[in-house]
């Protein structure tokens, strides 16, 4: 999926990932896409193998803040799963706004560095560096492939 962004024709990986395993799951977006919409496909992609079945939801969701969204976060909160985004500060601006009574989530700020590094280690390869892969589909095979080798 290619789109149109500042830099030309471009496509944007959007992943989840739990830090002691490889990648959990993919979303190919075109360039232009914004992130926060993808954090529910991207939620909705993961299954992990454990006792009794596959668990698809995670206990805890960490984010930047390009995921925080009065959407994404009423998403979490309705399968009771723990949001640590940091809020954006006009979000944070509006609820001080409303009273003390509007207390928000008490979200740290999640260290992006592993995901970062994660994300450096799968496009390092140079299958994935350079985009050789022209059609979604062989650049997502492209992805699983390089993911399973980390």
């Amino acid at each position: 999926m290619l789109g149109w962004s500042w830099g030309g024709r471009t496509s944007k990986v959007h992943l989840a990932a739990d830090l002691k395993v490889p990648p959990l799951a993919f979303v190919l977006t075109a360039g232009q896409a914004a992130d926060s919409p993808q954090f529910i496909s991207v939620l909705g992609k993961i299954r992990v193998r454990g006792p009794g079945g596959s668990h698809t939801w995670p206990d805890t969701v960490a984010g930047d803040k390009a995921y925080s969204s009065r959407g994404n976060r009423s998403h979490l909160r309705k399968r009771h799963i723990k949001a640590v985004v940091p809020e954006k500060s006009d979000q944070a601006a509006n609820r001080r706004k409303k009273g003390p009574q509007a207390v928000g989530p008490s979200a740290t700020t999640p260290t992006s560095l592993n995901v970062e590094g994660l994300i450096n280690k799968v496009k390092a390869w140079p299958g994935i560096a350079t985009r050789y892969d022209e059609t979604p589909d062989n650049y997502l095979t492209a992805l699983d492939l390089r993911a399973s080798m980390i």
